[in-house]
């Protein structure tokens, strides 16, 4: 299928773009990559007046440390951040993550803050945001606002961004000495969705696992110091507690038992390599 017909405007800088988003509201969709809104329009899922287009604004491409976060800006591709040489240090889980996300050639054009606008709950960029409970910056021309993961991510493929605003960028914080991160991921093939992704974080007496690709977004919880039988226990309530259905991947049962085994795996991976 082709698109509908839509205006595109390649804007030039973020007050062009929100003063689109301005202007048309829920009318406008933004083009940063492209790698999940190409779809959509093709098979016109959706049917905008105008395309916004966010990749050249000069603003927007930046990944810097500001204080104790990493911004990282809406037009940095997924590949720049992973080549990004402070990633490992700075951002250890989301450094594990990366590599699953898609291919080679769609992390050349998939940005970070798109994929974390799209709100997939399969996708490993939101899991990590709600991991870290990164805070994503949107802005309008009413102004800036920071929420965090947990008040962002509302449901499956939704956001709390209003229609006039534009994700301009995410901060994540930045990785604390002593603390010990783990991510797993089972898929149809590496780079597909994840039929279920999980990841860890241990540090002293708190131990959080989020799981993606389960219920209808992100899901943390904390652990604290539990483990043998007793961590079974809470992983087997925590899987059944996150609901799941069955698709053309897997079955709601094959989620909550990788739930159960891999969350045990990732929770002892992550506590070991505390340092």
């Amino acid at each position: 299928m082709k698109p509908a017909s839509f205006d595109y405007l390649r804007a030039s800088s973020e007050e062009e773009a929100v003063g689109a988003l301005s202007k048309f509201g829920a009318g406008a969709r933004v083009l940063a990559g492209g790698q999940s809104l190409m779809a959509i329009l093709n098979m016109r899922l959706a049917e905008p007046e105008i395309v916004v287009d966010i990749a050249d604004i000069p603003s927007l491409k930046s990944i810097r440390i500001d204080g104790n976060a990493v911004e990282v800006r809406a037009a940095v591709t997924q590949a720049e951040l992973l080549s990004w040489p402070q990633l490992q240090k700075e951002l250890p889980l989301v450094a594990a993550a990366l590599p699953w996300v898609g291919h080679f050639q769609t992390r050349n054009r998939g940005t970070v803050c798109g994929s974390i606008a799209h709100s997939d709950p399969s996708s490993e960029l939101p899991l990590c945001l709600a991991m870290l409970g990164a805070e994503v910056e949107l802005r309008s021309v009413r102004g800036v606002r920071r929420l965090p993961a947990s008040a962002f991510q509302v449901g499956m493929l939704s956001t709390a961004r209003a229609a006039d605003e534009l994700v301009t960028a995410v901060r994540f914080p930045r990785h604390q000495a002593g603390e010990g991160v783990a991510f797993r991921e089972i898929g149809r093939r590496h780079g597909d969705f994840a039929i279920v992704a999980l990841a860890a974080r241990a540090s002293g007496g708190k131990t959080l696992l989020g799981v993606g690709g389960v219920a209808d977004r992100p899901t943390v919880r904390d652990f604290g110091t539990v483990e043998g039988a007793a961590l079974a226990e809470a992983l087997n309530a925590f899987a059944w507690e996150m609901g799941g259905n069955d698709d053309i991947h897997a079955s709601a049962r094959y989620r909550r038992e990788l739930v159960r085994r891999l969350g045990a795996k990732v929770i002892e991976e992550a506590r070991a390599c505390q340092s």
